[in-house]
């Protein structure tokens, strides 16, 4: 049915679904421990460092409604390209908690393992960088994380984990 505004006819207003509101509240280093483990063998001069990265993501439900907290824990270990001689162990436990509204219950748990972390991953970034450098060595800059690309190849090992799983409990024949 038209409704009529200064005598003309106009349609009715659609439903629109809700808007997302979302925002970070606050975000802090909930833990962080460097070890130069060259230092500490007393060694020094020139190395070539190989670099591993380890990320995992833990989101969690706040009590106030509508917060969540995102927490990425990091591992970085570096060892000596030439002999495989541990340089350095970098640990880091950085979250966020986040204010979201809106956001259909279907999509919230992708928005809190991509999304979330994409917000939070700059600051990591530097945190990594200049501990790296503080603790002696150049500054470690972190490639991007493909935190999409995560959150799928999680679902797949989580799907393949229960086919295993089924396929096990299913009786020979």
């Amino acid at each position: 049915m038209a409704e009529k505004e200064n005598g003309a006819a106009q349609p009715q207003q659609q439903q629109q679904p809700p808007q997302v509101k979302m925002s970070i509240l606050t975000q802090y280093v909930r833990d962080l421990s460097f070890e130069n483990i060259m230092a500490q063998r007393g060694q020094g001069g020139e190395v070539t460092p190989d670099v591993t990265v380890s990320v995992n993501l833990e989101p969690k439900k706040r009590q106030p409604d509508h917060q969540y907290e995102v927490d990425i824990k990091l591992k970085v270990d570096s060892k000596n390209k030439g002999d495989g001689q541990a340089l350095f162990l970098m640990e880091l436990d950085y979250a966020g908690v986040f204010h979201i509204e809106g956001l259909p219950d279907e999509q919230l748990h992708p928005f809190l393992l991509v999304e979330c972390p994409r917000l939070l991953f700059p600051f990591l970034r530097r945190i990594v960088s200049d501990v790296t450098r503080d603790g002696g060595f150049p500054p470690l800059n972190l490639e991007n994380i493909d935190f999409m690309a995560l959150y799928r190849n999680e679902l797949a090992r989580r799907q393949q984990a229960a086919a295993a799983a089924e396929g096990a409990d299913k009786p020979q024949a």
